[in-house]
């Protein structure tokens, strides 16, 4: 993993808004219609291409696929990949465990899921055997991203993938003896991902929101210290995931959730930090720019990264359609750079922009107007820490 040894580094988190061509055909795919694969095959690796190319351009360093080969979502993309679970119609109910902020805020998540037309349609059951079945569909990832990275001049790729606690979070179990088995399951089989990434030279990256949200679904009834044990077990099972895999490869992002709701529930990141901190990466993706954590920038004065790990924070909002000013995304910079050491920071945004194959947290525009701010503040961040203007090689 590269470090920003003589100037800030960026990158993201992951998803970007995926073109309507390529919509149409993950809208197909998703609902099992039939479609033709040898022009999806061509769409798909014309969009990735593009959206490699136009990252470059804006001057970012470490780019993705914009996980545009995932269908449904960054963790229900499992799916296609997985063998052992079968969809089936809706059994009915509410499709979220509601929470603390949902039940508080009951009125605004009834018009915020009505905006995005939020359902469940099916229920994803565990039947069989969790295998990994996904090898096809990630070799073409992985061919399309390489092919892409070729054409432009960045420092380094990495493919979003779902973390172990993550995958398929709405699951049921019809299989194993308990939840803790079919989690220790897909596990194994997601490991076979991980691995194949790494090996192809990438850096994998490890999207965990379950970690942090499950807090609010959990607390009340249960106890932060039940919740704290909880989640000290998923680090195990990531851990175990990852096991030999070189830790300088993997990236890991830990998020309380994309939606933009109050989040009034979160847990604080002091009570987690040290659980988050135990997981075996290089880097770790954290948000920090939006309102109700930007505060635990503080944290970092007595928190100590692992040795020979980076910091990944988010000074760009994901939830926003207001575009940060340069100087404030250098701001969030040069602040932790002075806590954590300056070669020890990427800078990056708190969490994808589309998560969902549908969604668009903000306008397409406005997500290139964010990258592009976060650029320009990475360049002013460097000039103060470094002390003379440092413009990335992509942006000159």
């Amino acid at each position: 993993m590269k470090r920003s040894t003589d100037r800030i580094l960026t990158t993201h988190v992951g998803s970007l808004i995926r073109p309507p061509a390529l919509r149409e055909f993950l809208a197909a795919k998703e609902a099992g219609k039939p479609f033709e694969e040898a022009a999806y095959a061509k769409c798909l690796k014309e969009c990735v291409a593009e959206v490699v190319r136009k990252q470059a351009d804006i001057g970012l360093d470490v780019v993705s696929d914009g996980e545009f080969g995932k269908a449904i979502s960054w963790a229900q993309y499992a799916l296609f990949r997985l063998g052992g679970f079968e969809r089936r119609p809706f059994a009915g109910g509410n499709p979220f465990t509601r929470g603390v902020d949902r039940t508080r805020f009951a009125d605004f998540y009834a018009e915020l899921d009505a905006r995005d037309k939020v359902e469940t349609v099916m229920d994803s059951v565990a039947v069989a055997p969790i295998t990994y079945a996904g090898a096809a569909e990630l070799k073409q990832d992985i061919d399309n991203f390489k092919d892409a990275l070729r054409a432009v001049g960045v420092a380094e790729g990495f493919l979003p993938v779902a973390a172990p606690p993550s995958v398929i979070p709405d699951r049921k179990n019809e299989y194993y003896k308990s939840d803790d088995d079919l989690q220790q399951a897909i596990a194994e089989a997601m490991r076979v991902e991980y691995k194949t990434i790494v090996d192809a030279g990438l850096l994998v990256q490890l999207d965990d929101a379950r970690a942090a949200v499950s807090y609010d679904r959990m607390v009340p009834p249960k106890t932060l210290e039940e919740y704290r044990a909880w989640l000290a077990r998923q680090v195990e099972m990531i851990n175990h995931a990852i096991k030999g895999l070189p830790r300088e490869k993997i990236r890991y992002h830990v998020c309380w959730g994309s939606w933009p709701g109050p989040h009034s529930s979160d847990v604080p990141f002091k009570d987690i930090a040290d659980l988050v901190l135990q997981v075996r990466a290089g880097g770790y993706s954290i948000e920090l720019a939006n309102p109700r954590h930007e505060h635990e920038w503080r944290l970092w004065e007595h928190f100590k990264l692992p040795a020979d790990t980076v910091l990944i924070p988010g000074v760009i909002s994901h939830a926003t359609n207001i575009v940060e000013h340069p100087e404030l995304v250098a701001e969030r910079i040069v602040r932790l750079a002075r806590l954590v050491g300056r070669e020890n920071v990427i800078a990056s945004t708190d969490c994808g922009f589309a998560q969902v194959t549908y969604f668009a947290r903000v306008h397409p525009q406005i997500v290139w107007a964010k990258l592009e701010a976060l650029v320009e503040g990475a360049r002013l961040a460097s000039k103060e820490l470094w002390g003379r203007d440092r413009t990335p090689r992509s942006a000159a």
